[in-house]
């Protein structure tokens, strides 16, 4: 079974930057789409940003042309990095295949934007 897990987080201030990455185990990694999820506290979680095998991103209106996301498909690992962080931005991001059955959430990874 597939496992994940996130790591990167921080506390930063409005407009810093941090770079997330999730390494994923097992060997179907790199014919999935991969996305990274959020969750803000009292919020569902929410898919902000999906890269395809070949590389293709498709982002979240809130998170476009802030947010990038990339994949290294050699070390089953997806990456986001993220620039101009706002307060809104704080939640605990986790990365999953973008599917109707996803695999086993991670303990994610939680990202602190203070203001």
């Amino acid at each position: 079974q597939v496992q994940l897990v996130e790591s990167g987080g921080g506390l930063v201030q409005t407009g810093g930057s941090l770079r997330l990455s999730c390494a994923a185990s097992g060997s179907s990694f790199s014919i999935n789409v991969m996305g990274w999820y959020r969750q803000a506290p009292g919020k569902e979680r929410e898919l902000v940003a999906r890269i395809t095998s070949g590389g293709m991103q498709i982002y979240a209106d809130s998170v476009k042309d802030r947010f990038t996301i990339s994949r290294d498909n050699t070390k089953n690992t997806v990456y986001l990095q993220m620039n101009s962080l706002k307060p809104e931005d704080t939640a605990v991001y986790y990365c999953n295949r973008v599917s109707v059955e996803r695999w086993p959430w991670g303990q994610g990874t939680q990202v602190t934007v203070s203001s």
